[in-house]
């Protein structure tokens, strides 16, 4: 990792420990003293650290295990497979981000970008480089990973932003590709993972109002 990554590191690191800390649970307590969710949790918490510390490569159920303070078998119970183990530690720390409801398509995509780039900068860039490996194995995608995390069933953030502006009249009820639907998260990803930094505001502005308004074919938006 160059410094820049080091650093993020270094801050969901610590975070992820004051998570731990304020819920009474630290590694010195002892994991393997603990039973079901107080114990799957310190073993996600540990999962996490090697994983921002040492990447795909080095999250093995040894190094796990040795984090939680905990056994091989205890792990193996919980999550037959390493990708089992993996999604598991993602979906605990990849929580949904809060989607506006301010009554306009265009304020509810530029709130839900805001939230966004505060909120995924930092482990959007350090995920695209600690799960590199991951996506190699496997053949997927950082929006295909983004997808499994959502809950079944469960609408992205712009379908859902699309929808209520639908309901208010403000598009009409026509159908829409998802591809089309998501891109301003996918472009404000793309910006994330190619500068290594939160995207500035007048980049936000610009995927709302230069790209995607006049995509969907909004009266008014810039051309």
């Amino acid at each position: 990792m160059n410094r820049k990554h080091e650093r993020i590191a270094g801050e969901l690191g610590a975070q992820a420990a004051e998570r731990r800390t304020n819920g009474g649970a630290t590694r010195d307590s002892g994991a393997s003293r603990r039973r079901g969710p107080a114990l799957e949790d310190a073993i996600l918490d540990a999962a996490w650290d090697v994983l921002i510390e040492h990447g795909y490569h080095g999250f093995t159920y040894e190094a796990v295990a040795a984090r939680a303070g905990t056994s091989r078998p205890v792990l193996y119970r919980r999550w037959p497979q390493r990708d089992d183990l993996l999604l598991a530690t993602l979906t605990k720390f990849w929580q949904p981000i809060a989607v506006p409801d301010t009554g306009s398509l265009r304020d509810d995509a530029i709130g839900f970008l805001r939230n966004a780039n505060a909120d995924r900068a930092p482990t959007i860039t350090l995920m695209s480089v600690q799960l590199v490996d991951y996506f190699r194995d496997t053949g997927t995608s950082f929006g295909e990973l983004r997808d499994t995390l959502l809950p079944p069933g469960r609408a992205t953030a712009f379908e859902t932003i699309v929808a209520r502006a639908v309901e208010r009249g403000e598009l009409p009820d026509v159908p829409r590709s998802s591809r089309v639907v998501n891109l301003p998260f996918d472009l404000l990803r793309h910006d994330m993972l190619t500068t290594m930094r939160a995207v500035p505001d007048e980049s936000i502005g610009e995927i709302v109002d230069e790209v995607w308004l006049p995509l969907l074919g909004v009266p008014g938006a810039s051309l």
